[in-house]
């Protein structure tokens, strides 16, 4: 079966920098598009960045756009969130998704890691 396992998550100060990664199986990793969202206390889970199954494409939501990088290996197939400036509001579980169209929502979620940033 699919699972999606994300990892990297931790407690940061604000300015910091930190990196999560989604390891997928059960899957062929190099045809599906990859997401992150993430969900802080109290409020819904909200899309952050997608990467196209090539890579050739990216999109981000307006409040992470130039602070934050999806990235892939295909031969690793593995997807990174690269996370700068970050700040207190960025304090979230943050899932990866997996989904067969780039614009469709994902199929596939992870169990999602703890991001805290404290100011």
């Amino acid at each position: 079966q699919v699972q999606l396992v994300e990892s990297g998550g931790g407690l940061v100060q604000a300015g910091d920098s930190l990196r999560l990664s989604c390891a997928a199986s059960g899957l062929t990793f190099s045809t599906y598009a990859m997401d992150w969202f993430r969900q802080a206390p109290g409020k819904e889970r909200v899309f952050v960045a997608r990467i196209s199954s090539s890579g050739n494409y990216t999109g981000y939501a307006n409040s992470v756009k130039g602070r934050f990088t999806i990235s892939r290996d295909n031969a690793k197939n593995t997807v990174y969130l690269h996370m700068n400036t970050l700040k207190p509001e960025d304090t979230a579980v943050y899932y990866c998704g997996a989904q067969s169209s780039y614009y469709s929502d994902p199929t596939y979620w992870g169990q999602g890691t703890q991001v805290t940033v404290s100011s």
